[in-house]
Formats: C-alpha cells, sequence, structure tokens
C-alpha cells in the first residue's frame, strides 16, 4: 500500500499544517521524509485520505509545498 507524504519546507510548517487540516476534518501525521535530496528540512505530511483537498487547502492557507512522495507502507 502507498503512503501520500505532501513534502513542505520546515518541520514548523508541518505542525502547523497537521493542525489545519485536522481543524478541517483531515486526519494528518507529521513524518520524517526518506528523501532528503530536495531543498527543505525532510519533513512532511502523511495524509492517508483526501490528499488532493489537504493539499489544496494547504497551498490556500499559503503553505510553501515542495512535493509529494508516494512511500510504500512498511507495515
Amino acid at each position: 500500500m502507498e503512503k501520500p507524504v505532501i513534502q513542505v519546507s520546515s518541520v514548523t510548517y508541518a505542525m502547523k499544517g497537521r493542525d489545519l487540516l485536522f481543524r478541517s476534518g483531515i486526519k494528518a501525521y507529521v513524518e520524517r521524509s526518506t528523501r532528503t535530496s530536495r531543498a527543505g528540512c525532510g519533513y512532511g505530511l502523511y495524509v492517508p485520505e483526501q490528499t488532493d483537498r489537504a493539499e489544496q487547502l494547504l497551498r490556500q492557507a499559503g503553505f510553501r509545498i515542495l512535493g509529494r512522495l508516494e512511500r510504500a507502507d512498511l507495515k
């Protein structure tokens, strides 16, 4: 199963984004990113459902989105 992770520019934005999404009824979890080649802190938001909507909400709120990763679930 793939895990959608939205990469953001800092761990602070990851935590603020998680809180924003929870207030909007979307579950999100701060995760350390496995990819370190991109600019930024290496943190992202794992959003198991409504990932497109979550990214849209973050962009509307002014978050800088570095991209999205789909990584294999380790469970």
